[in-house]
């Protein structure tokens, strides 16, 4: 058995780790998960992201719009539709996987998920460091250096690291009032858009292909993608009668309404300033675009938005890192993303010539990455939809023989083969700034389409091959999803993952 502490979560503190949720302490409501995924998309990272499909990908206003609501409708929708799983199981993504891929093949598929994660987290963390940092410039005249950006990123990844660490209530009372906050000054700036920017210039730029288009939609859609693996640490304190639709729906929702506008203001403000995209970071722009009086409160909001995106990343890291087999509480083993965050973040700054070049080319190997992994543990939760067996949460804390998911040898061969077959063929569609796959020149690379034809690889072959046999006799479906599917709420959506 793994060595966890098993405690209650009603606290101010969160101290359960990755053991499933017991019912008594399912109180949640699927309305919480909303701030939740707002907050998950407060970066200017979108700005900088819409200004790149102007300036690289050149499209016009109206194929930015599509491509900033299309993306955001795949890749969090994904997010939510997996995220059923969470209040099937009442435990951690990182955790429910150990059904999929046994409790020893989970371990590569988790390794690959953590490392991209410390990627994103390492993202985030130098972008509110730059945040930081242009508000020193714009309030005080203090200028960048050395010194500065050590101490800046230190106390960014240091703040993280304790939010993080609170768990999911304080996650939820900071995500609802940053949402308030992020989106009053939003507003403001997007009516200082509609007053000042000369919106013939906008409207009047021609098209692009539409090769363009759909690559658009995948590198927007990527940092929605990475959510997925964790989507079920955030509803596994729902009851097991949650409605399934209004996960996906409320989780859709939140996302679109932060994602659409952001990337859609970014497109507007790389048309007035071309140089945009191409900045030395992705944050310092906004002072030259907006008056000092607007600027500085909406970085400022801005920061603790990418302060809580790191949190929430840092938070579900935990887990992950349990089930890696870290003998340490959720809130220390968060300490391992936080050094990371930091060596890292401190690499990008220092040392790295572009922040742009090298955020697209993570952008676009991390969607790859999670692929893989959703089409395989979509497809066998649509297996056990099917056959109404839930996870067994004595068996997913079980790392030995023992285990109902222990398969031949600790690894499930079906869904190991199905996801190294798509993550390599991901990789073979895949260009970028480092390498070209040799197969980047066809259809689908050109297009962009790598990590769609991963999920797409996963899938099929797991649903090719034998259908997985584990150990014991099925569990039985809990008499609450009973009656939440006799109210028509909840399994409907999974039964199209």
């Amino acid at each position: 058995m793994d060595n966890v502490v098993l405690a209650e979560s009603d606290g101010a503190i969160e101290t359960r780790g990755i053991e499933p949720v017991p019912d008594h302490e399912r109180h949640g409501r699927v309305r919480e998960l909303f701030p939740t995924w707002v907050a998950a998309n407060i970066s200017v990272l979108l700005l900088t992201m819409g200004a790149a499909l102007i300036v690289f990908n050149q499209l016009n206003f109206w194929q930015v719009l599509i491509v900033a609501a299309c993306a955001a409708a795949v890749s969090f929708g994904l997010v939510g539709l997996l995220s059923v799983s969470g209040k099937w199981g009442g435990a951690p993504g990182a955790m429910l996987s150990r059904a999929t891929f046994g409790v020893r093949g989970n371990l590569f598929p988790g390794a690959i998920l953590w490392i991209a994660r410390f990627g994103w987290e390492t993202i985030n963390a130098v972008t509110g460091a730059y945040a930081v940092l242009t508000v020193l410039d714009l309030l005080f005249g203090i200028k960048s250096n050395t010194a500065l950006i050590v101490v800046t990123l230190f106390l960014f990844v240091a703040s993280t690291f304790l939010v993080s660490g609170m768990g999911r209530k304080a996650l939820n009372v900071c995500n609802t009032w940053s949402t308030y906050l992020f989106g009053v000054f939003s507003v403001l700036v997007l009516g200082y858009l509609i007053v000042h920017i000369d919106w013939h210039d906008v409207f009047s730029k021609p098209a692009g292909t539409t090769a363009m288009v759909v690559a658009g939609v995948g590198t927007i859609a990527a940092g929605g993608i990475s959510w997925v693996p964790t989507g079920p640490d955030f509803t596994r304190y729902l009851p097991h009668k949650a409605s399934g639709r209004k996960i996906v729906g409320v989780t859709v929702s939140g996302a679109g309404l932060v994602m659409v506008p952001m990337v859609l203001m970014g497109g507007v403000m790389a048309v007035a300033t071309p140089d945009l995209a191409k900045a030395p970071d992705p944050v310092s722009f906004l002072g030259d675009i907006l008056p000092t009086w607007l600027a500085v409160p909406y970085l400022v909001t801005a920061i603790v938005g990418m302060l809580l995106i790191n949190s929430l990343s840092m938070y579900s890291a935990g887990f992950t890192a349990q089930t890696m087999g870290v003998k340490l509480p959720r809130a220390m083993a968060v300490s391992i993303n936080a050094v990371i965050s930091l060596v890292g973040g401190l690499m990008l700054m220092l040392v790295a010539k572009s922040f742009l070049s090298s955020f697209i080319t993570f952008l676009i190997l991390l969607a790859v990455s999670f692929s893989a992994w959703i089409g395989v543990y979509a497809v066998d939760m649509f297996r056990r939809k099917q056959r109404a067996v839930r996870y067994d949460a004595e068996a997913l804390m079980d790392t030995g023989r023992t285990s109902r998911y222990w398969y031949v040898g600790g690894f499930c061969w079906q869904a190991m083969t199905a996801w190294a077959v798509a993550l390599i063929g991901g990789i073979c569609f895949t260009k970028c700034d480092w390498f070209s796959g040799p197969l980047s020149d066809t259809f689908v690379g050109r297009y962009g389409l790598g990590w769609a034809a991963t999920i797409v690889i996963s899938a099929l072959m797991m649903l090719v091959l034998p259908t997985p046999r584990e150990s014991g006799v099925a569990t039985p479906v809990l008499e609450g999803e009973r009656e939440g599917e006799a109210e028509g709420e909840p399994e409907k959506v999974a039964a199209s993952a």
